[in-house]
């Protein structure tokens, strides 16, 4: 059984908006999932269907076995969750912040787990300190200290390094990876496409509130990705030879780049035959490079034909 498994799930708001539109989706005990999707796919909408914050129009969900609904307690006492938004008491000392959050739970006083959590997100040293004192990438730091305090199995990141600055987002993956390494199940949204392609086992593309796909990010990146062969020439041409017309080329840089892409997977990608045909047609060659699609490009792809389809 997956920790995190969602069935035919819906969420229809009032005035009939579809939220969420018959989600499927299995999410395995330890693994990484990062789910990308532009603004007003679902992503919010799913996590917070899953955490117990919006009820769902149809459809079942279960945490560790425990169905979200029927035993809401089991399930929510399983998860931790980093919204995606900072709403912390200002005035509060983070070591009081994050006692208070394991409190909740009803989980009994645990004055070393909650050093050792400050300790692992360099929050120790600021324990003292009210909130309104901390930047805004500590005070990141402050929610993900909160969500594991009752130590749960599933932690749901939601946009976590929104607006914080590149070193920090990369302290932020190692503290996922860290998370990972003692069996926590997480499943992070994120805009930024390098955060999936850095961190993620599993790769999940939301759009329109459906999931497109969801597949291992080696197998997604071996599968879709392509490669990009660019030409440079000696010198600039006004338009592809006749004789190359058939090759699928295409002019950049005004006239002075010819692109070819290819699949890597193919049995033949046609590379050879190409260079000579540049050569027969007259075209001297100065440089040549090859550039592999990024995750970036295959999700782009992903959502512009789903959104060609629709229309």
């Amino acid at each position: 059984m997956a920790m995190v498994e969602l069935r035919q799930v819906r969420k229809i708001y009032d005035g009939g908006f579809e939220a969420l539109k018959g989600v499927d989706l299995d999410i395995e005990a330890g693994e990484i999932l990062a789910l990308l999707g532009p603004n007003g796919a679902g992503k919010t909408t799913l996590i917070s269907t899953v955490c117990g914050l919006v009820t769902p129009s149809s459809g079942t969900l279960t945490v560790g076995g425990h169905d979200v609904l029927a035993d809401y307690r089991a399930a929510r006492s399983l998860i931790g969750l980093v919204p995606q938004e900072v709403s912390l008491e200002p005035f509060e000392k983070v070591s009081n912040t994050v006692r208070l959050s394991r409190g909740l739970f009803g989980k009994p006083r645990n004055d070393a787990l909650i050093e050792d959590i400050l300790r692992r997100l360099s929050l120790w040293d600021k324990r003292d300190q009210p909130i309104r004192a901390l930047s805004g990438g500590m005070k990141r730091r402050v929610l993900i200290a909160k969500a594991l305090s009752h130590e749960p199995e599933v932690l749901f990141l939601d946009e976590p390094t929104a607006g914080v600055d590149v070193e920090l987002r990369r302290d932020m993956w190692e503290i996922v990876a860290d998370l990972k390494a003692r069996g926590v199940t997480i499943i992070l949204t994120t805009h930024y496409i390098e955060e999936a392609e850095a961190i993620a086992d599993r790769i999940g593309v939301i759009n329109n509130g459906e999931i497109l796909l969801v597949e291992e990010k080696a197998s997604l990146m071996k599968r879709l990705g392509r490669k990009e062969l660019r030409v440079e020439l000696d010198e600039p041409v006004a338009s592809i030879p006749a004789t190359l017309q058939d090759r699928s080329l295409r002019l950049e840089e005004d006239g002075r780049v010819l692109v070819y892409d290819y699949d890597t997977a193919a049995e033949r990608t046609g590379l050879a035959h190409l260079m000579s045909e540049l050569s027969a047609a007259g075209l001297r060659v100065r440089d040549v490079d090859t550039r592999k699609s990024t995750l970036e490009d295959i999700f782009v792809g992903l959502v512009h034909k789903q959104e060609e389809n629709a229309a």
